[in-house]
């Protein structure tokens, strides 16, 4: 059966990084934080741990439950599990700055998801832990999008082209009746790009971009309407 697209365009977002971070994935914003109170890794030997931190969050007992202050929290402390150096860092510091840092992020993105929906129908699609419409009702989102996918609940993981599909048809739109926006190149942007989306990449001004045809970019989320009036989307009817 063929999908009969609505009249308002839609756009899809990622979630962490960037509804509530400027173009900066967790395991970074973690590594700062980590470095900040004292913590020795180099990042390449940080993240991998932070990965696994990752993995042992989506196998917790009750993880989709969790609103967004205790995933924060939660992952800290699993994540001192596996630092070696975990005694002599603050594992509560550690979450603080990340939640608060993204609290205020969010405050600044709340009044655009705002005005957006008036004129859009709006999603999530999230490679996340199975908690993700907890979170967001926590940070008083989740009123604003009429599909959140979450990986862990979906079973399915992006850059899989079906996530994106599931989430257009559950809004009723064509690919080519859609926006992408999201901070990971490979999983958000590149395939939803292949899909025939338009893409609206997030990223700070230094982040070189991947090799291939330039794409529509901001550093920070707010300067989405601008693109979005450059480059409106005509959806058929």
């Amino acid at each position: 059966m063929s999908v009969r697209p609505m009249t308002e365009p839609v756009i899809l977002f990622d979630f962490g990084g960037t509804l509530d971070a400027d173009g900066i994935r967790w395991s970074v914003r973690f590594y700062e934080a980590y470095r900040g109170v004292g913590g020795k890794l180099d990042f390449a030997a940080f993240e991998p741990l932070f990965r696994r931190s990752d993995e042992l969050l989506a196998q917790l007992p009750g993880v989709r439950t969790l609103g967004f202050r205790d995933t924060a929290e939660t992952q800290a402390r699993l994540l001192g599990r596996l630092l070696p150096d975990a005694r002599d860092v603050s594992l509560s510091a550690i979450a603080k700055r990340f939640y608060t840092d993204s609290l205020a992020t969010v405050a600044r993105n709340r009044p655009l998801l705002e005005r957006l929906a008036d004129r859009y129908r709006l999603g999530v699609i999230s490679n996340f832990t199975g908690n993700l419409v907890p979170c967001l009702e926590e940070l008083d989102l989740a009123r604003f999008f009429r599909v959140v996918l979450d990986s862990a609940v979906e079973k399915i993981e992006k850059p899989d082209g079906r996530l994106f599909r599931r989430a257009l048809d559950a809004l009723s739109a064509r690919p080519a009746g859609g926006w992408m926006v999201g901070d990971n190149f490979e999983a958000d942007i590149q395939p939803a790009r292949v899909l025939g989306m338009h893409v609206c990449w997030v990223a700070p001004a230094d982040r070189a971009a991947p090799a291939g045809p330039p794409v529509r970019r901001v550093a920070r989320l707010p300067q989405i309407e601008q693109v979005l009036a450059d480059d409106p989307v005509e959806v058929a009817r």
